[in-house]
């Protein structure tokens, strides 16, 4: 069997590339080790290397960890950008109007940003959805 055949093979065959690496499906050195092997071929175990899970205790919690697919669907409509500014920032400039401290320069205290700069995903006319 050939080189290109076998690749055909596993491109046909639909590997599942976007799959979780887990301890049974990843490679040998997908486990982290917790320490370090020394030049003398000696493992020291470093304790702040070791995963430590903070688990909160849930003694007296009333909910159960599972919802049923028979749940009915939630009454509340989903939340939108003008829902928002109605519910959070319209109130406090309504505030500000009726009290005379209204500035149309100062609405960095309301949440707006004039400019994008710092920010993980910029919001540029390229990036919206055509």
């Amino acid at each position: 069997m050939g080189v290109l055949s076998t690749l055909t093979r596993g491109l046909m065959r639909g590997a599942d590339r976007m799959a979780e690496f887990t301890s049974k499906r990843g490679p040998r050195t997908f486990n982290r080790p917790t320490g370090v092997l020394t030049s003398s071929r000696k493992f020291v175990a470093i304790k702040e290397m070791v995963p430590e899970f903070v688990v909160p205790s849930l003694e007296g919690f009333k909910l159960k960890p599972y919802v049923s697919y028979l749940t009915p669907e939630g009454a509340e409509p989903p939340l939108t950008p003008e829902a928002l500014f109605s519910q959070a920032v319209a109130p406090m400039i309504k505030k500000d109007i009726e009290d005379g401290t209204f500035n149309s320069k100062e609405l960095e205290k309301y949440g707006f940003e004039p400019t994008q700069e710092g920010k993980l995903f910029k919001l540029y006319p390229k990036n919206f959805v055509r």
